[in-house]
């Protein structure tokens, strides 16, 4: 079963939404079945970096907010973020771009390690209040999760994956995701934001049941009769 995960590395949800996924997912009593596919999404694709603005007079900027305003609207997402165990650092958040961020993730998931990816990017952006825009940043993150530094900074000095980011986020449009994070569970099921631990889990079991439905187990008629297992013993 395949859950598709569209989401920014700059939404303070999608990180919240993505540990109480996971936690419903520890849950899930068939999750080693479960395939999990992040697909990028940009809340800002044309946001530039102002030299020396913090997260709170860029929000403020783009929503005509005061900076007290906008403050005060992530002091309840940072505790929001806490209680799933998640140390928002926004007073050090650098606004940045996530284009470059996105592709590194494609890059990563080359290589199995699209998951871990998108959980250091975020890590690094709201908590470490790293500039998740700059070259040098995004190449130390690649080598924290594995990947190749050479691979990484060919990555970087090039447009490849640029196609794959664009191409994920004109699937967003076509089915209609309006915000992130967006969950698309079986090609069927969607859950739409940073749902309670509890929503997720069944979506996930409602999505199993109906796969088990369609996908009923073969029933054996009269027994056993003569074979032969995997092991080579017939009888």
């Amino acid at each position: 079963m395949k859950v598709e995960i569209w989401s920014d590395i700059a939404c303070p949800f999608c990180y919240i939404g993505k540990r109480r996924f996971e936690n419903a997912l520890e849950q899930f009593a068939h999750k080693d079945t479960v395939q999990v596919e992040w697909k990028s999404f940009q809340l800002d694709p044309e946001m530039k970096q102002v030299p020396g603005q913090n997260i709170y007079e860029s929000l403020a900027g783009k929503k005509g907010w005061t900076p007290e305003q906008a403050k005060g609207l992530f002091a309840q997402v940072v505790s929001m973020a806490a209680a799933e165990g998640l140390d928002y650092n926004m007073d050090a958040t650098v606004p940045a771009n996530t284009l470059n961020a996105h592709r590194l993730t494609h890059l990563a998931a080359q290589h199995g390690l699209q998951d871990a990816a998108e959980e250091r990017l975020f890590q690094a952006y709201f908590m470490e209040g790293m500039d998740i825009q700059d070259t040098e940043t995004l190449v130390r993150l690649g080598i924290d999760i594995g990947l190749q530094e050479e691979a990484v900074r060919d990555l970087l000095a090039g447009g490849a994956f640029t196609y794959e980011v664009r191409e994920d986020i004109a699937k967003a449009q076509q089915i209609g995701v309006r915000g992130v994070p967006f969950f698309v569970i079986d090609g069927k099921y969607a859950v739409s934001g940073a749902q309670p631990v509890e929503l997720f889990l069944q979506a996930l079991q409602t999505a199993r049941a109906e796969w088990e439905k369609a996908n009923p187990p073969v029933s054996v008629l009269e027994g056993d009769g003569p074979s032969c297992d995997l092991a080579g013993n017939c009888d």
